[in-house]
């Protein structure tokens, strides 16, 4: 079957689909959204979903069009790059289907990234205002509820911030609620913090005011490396991008070198294919692994 026919059943597909959807009052625009939405809510992960709620109520989750926009430059981009290299509709298309594909991958690490950012923040106010809330209280459990009352905290680090309380209260000591915060925000400020607190209510010291200025010293000190950190990491995903694009495009000039016709004559031989294949896959798998560094891990120590 010549690719020319390919392509007529093709579009021959869309064009039953949009007349299709037009018949029953329904866009193809919505109906693709709606059949979207709906494949996400039933396979993705709960935890994705949390998180996604989330990057949302924080106003930086992509808008329909955003996305919409997405989906066109990977499909361009995409389009360009693989008929640049095969001069075959066919393979083109089968690079833009791929490509698109990536975007729900794509999104679920920007989610990731923003997420991260979004608990250390408030991990940090969290650990900073109980040292505040200390130094006025001398008690770690009224520390942790002034914190809790004052509203600067969102969930989820609020709501387990009552558990916490719930556990001291529950228990008379602060050791499962210590226990149960390490576990679930396992930050190096966290755990020093606790763990000065813990030696305070266990060795009973009166004068704390000098080893908590000099956690609350360590902690800017630590927020300020991160905070930087995101930022190199930000100027270098720009690079990594930039060189990533410009790898692409080296086989622009190598048909500069020996002439498109001879190019397209090179094409011929399934080796050298196989070859142009392994080049995309490789510079491809290069830009997501990228991808994966720059959005995983933000905020961590």
């Amino acid at each position: 079957m010549s690719p020319f026919v390919i392509f007529l059943i093709i579009a021959f597909i869309i064009l039953f689909v949009i007349l299709y959807r037009r018949q029953n009052k329904e866009s193809v625009y919505k109906f693709i959204i709606r059949q979207g939405k709906s494949l996400y809510d039933k396979y993705a992960p709960y935890s994705y979903k949390t998180i996604r709620e989330k990057v949302k109520d924080l106003g930086q989750e992509y808008t329909t069009k955003e996305y919409a926009i997405q989906i066109a430059i990977f499909a361009a981009a995409s389009a360009v790059i693989s008929y640049l290299y095969f001069y075959n509709l066919i393979i083109c298309i089968i690079y833009m289907i791929a490509a698109v594909s990536t975007i729900p991958y794509l999104s679920y690490l920007r989610c990731k990234r923003l997420y991260s950012e979004f608990i250390f923040e408030q991990i940090q106010v969290y650990t900073t205002n109980t040292i505040m809330e200390f130094a006025t209280t001398q008690s770690f459990v009224k520390s942790i509820e002034g914190v809790y009352n004052s509203g600067v905290l969102e969930d989820p680090v609020k709501s387990d911030i009552k558990v916490m309380l719930d556990l001291a209260m529950q228990n008379g000591s602060i050791d499962e609620s210590l226990a149960y915060m390490n576990n679930k925000y396992d930050y190096y400020m966290v755990r020093n913090m606790h763990q000065l607190f813990l030696q305070i209510t266990n060795e009973g010291s009166k004068d704390a005011s000098g080893p908590l200025e000099n956690m609350s010293l360590d902690i800017d000190q630590l927020v300020e490396g991160v905070y930087r950190d995101r930022m190199d990491r930000a100027a270098f995903h720009k690079k990594f991008l930039q060189f990533g694009i410009v790898l692409y495009l080296m086989v622009m000039l190598v048909q500069m070198m020996i002439g498109v016709e001879s190019y397209i004559k090179l094409l011929e031989s399934p080796l050298i294919q196989l070859l142009l294949h392994i080049v995309v896959l490789l510079n491809s798998y290069f830009l997501i692994s990228g991808e994966k560094y720059y959005n995983e891990n933000v905020g961590e120590e």
